[in-house]
């Protein structure tokens, strides 16, 4: 998959946590929930941006640290909306699959830049 190609999915996968957030209840954790779920995901998408164009390899795998903690942050509020069933859809458990491989693929690559 090609940074291009990740850009996209990363900002799909914000989309995706947005609409997922939205459905939310209206109450206070309804709404910790889906402020944290959008911050997350979104960043997801926007520090992969940021990654795409750093200066060096330094800045890369530090950028690419930023991206690998928020998606991994959106897995776990994602998990927690499962796990207090607040949400119970197949949305749910795509998106959960989705962080999931996004992180492993952010992780992976930053091992490659690290041993490069």
């Amino acid at each position: 998959m090609n940074k291009e190609e990740l850009k996209l999915r990363t900002k799909e996968f914000a989309h995706k946590c947005v609409k997922l957030a939205m459905l939310l209840p209206d109450n206070n954790l309804g709404r910790v929930i889906q402020y944290q779920l959008i911050k997350c995901s979104t960043s997801t998408a926007a520090n992969y941006r940021a990654t795409c164009i750093a200066q060096s390899k330094k800045s890369f795998i530090a950028k690419l640290s930023i991206v690998i903690e928020e998606v991994d942050e959106s897995n776990f509020w994602i998990e927690f909306i499962i796990d207090e069933k607040l949400i119970v859809n197949n949305e749910t458990t795509q998106l959960l699959n989705e962080s999931s491989e996004l992180t492993a693929i952010f992780m992976a690559s930053r091992k490659t830049a690290e041993n490069n």
